[in-house]
């Protein structure tokens, strides 16, 4: 089939296309790199005004004029490529805005890939309308949302997210129910909030290309390294307070017995390299489920602090702390939960085993692309 995958946020399209070119398909990637992050892409849409005199000028005339010079930048270059396209079998939105433009040209290009294909479909893996306004009603006993929630005074650090929830965000969202197939959720965190829709096709899990990612048996000779990566974008929302508190503690207390490294906002590609060398690695809290960042570091055998409630115990059928450890919005449990590994560093290597095994296991590239495939083919999803 002739595939093609619009936007990336996480790496999640690229292993997506990995895995469905070694079922033999023909899959193209659009998307813009996502800032910093840089990601690939068949196609790059590249954004001048993202930084500089642009950047500047882009901001002026957004506030004087209401005009946004970098959407319709964006829109009248990704227009150009979608007419040299061909026609495409599938073709699949990474979220709810895949060209981060404004809501009126994402409509546009979302109808222009429309009559590009029989079939379109939308991920659920990120903050979109759906998602945000779900976790602002706090169903979950909580998510990204809740700092705010809790303090609303964080409104200013929230605006991204609070901007998904516009009337103009709702309509780009009823927009899109009209005009694709079926939308699907990349893990449990993003489940409940789609239940609502009839076109919703389920969780298939996150693709992570175990081809790329070698497992590093863990040796612990001396100290026990332990790496906290910080998306300063993002510090309330992954709950990076919770981490910072318990490691203040942790160094207090062993500092004879381990290295704590944190780094900000690195690159992909610098980023996935700077952590070799841990045995573990500080992910985020406010989740239940686990992201592209900590499925790549358990598929290299980290022991990974993230997303593991036990909606995602009971849905894997796993035990608490044998694959990944559920970190939770308390440093006093995040410490003892670090203090446990410390003291008892051979738990450290069978979470590492347990880890790559589960990647290979549920997340395998190739294994997720036939899910993908047999979605998009039956509208149904495994």
């Amino acid at each position: 089939m002739k595939i093609l995958l619009v936007g990336e946020y996480s790496r999640l399209h690229n292993s997506l296309k990995e895995g469905l070119l070694k079922l033999d398909h023909d899959v193209t990637l659009l998307a813009s790199g996502d800032g910093f992050k840089n990601y690939p892409a068949d196609i790059k849409i590249h954004n001048p005004f993202d930084n500089g005199f642009l950047k500047k000028l882009n901001v002026l005339t957004y506030k004087i004029f209401n005009i946004k010079l970098s959407s319709i930048y964006i829109y009248h270059n990704t227009k150009k490529h979608i007419h040299r396209s061909p026609q495409f079998d599938i073709i699949q939105l990474i979220n709810e805005t895949p060209f981060k433009t404004t809501t009126e040209y994402e409509k546009k290009l979302i109808s222009l890939l429309r009559h590009k294909t029989k079939k379109l479909f939308l991920l659920s893996c990120g903050e979109d309308y759906t998602t945000v306004q779900y976790f602002l009603e706090d169903k979950p006993k909580y998510s990204i949302m809740t700092p705010f929630l809790q303090n609303p005074g964080l409104k200013k650090v929230y605006q991204f997210q609070l901007k998904r929830v516009s009337h103009e965000h709702k309509t780009l969202q009823e927009f899109l129910h009209q005009h694709i197939d079926g939308v699907i959720a990349s893990d449990l965190d993003y489940h409940a909030p789609n239940l609502v829709f009839n076109n919703y096709l389920g969780v298939i899990p996150n693709p992570i290309n175990i081809d790329k990612l070698n497992y590093i048996e863990p040796k612990i000779n001396e100290k026990i390294k332990i790496f906290h990566g910080v998306n300063q974008a993002s510090t309330h929302k992954k709950g990076n307070q919770f981490f910072f508190e318990a490691l203040e503690r942790i160094e207090h207390l062993y500092a004879d017995k381990v290295d704590i490294f944190t780094v900000y906002s690195l690159p992909y590609d610098e980023y996935i390299k700077t952590y070799d060398a841990c045995h573990i690695l500080l992910d985020q809290v406010y989740s239940f489920d686990q992201g592209y960042n900590a499925l790549e570091a358990m598929a290299k055998g980290k022991v990974v602090f993230t997303g593991a409630e036990q909606e995602w115990l009971e849905h894997y059928k796993l035990e608490p702390d044998t694959v990944a450890i559920n970190a939770l919005p308390d440093s006093d449990a995040i410490f003892k939960k670090l203090e446990w590994l410390i003291l008892n560093p051979e738990e450290i290597i069978n979470i590492s085993k347990n880890a790559r095994a589960f990647i290979e296991t549920h997340h395998h590239y190739g294994n997720v692309a036939q899910q993908y495939l047999n979605a998009w083919k039956n509208n149904t999803s495994k």
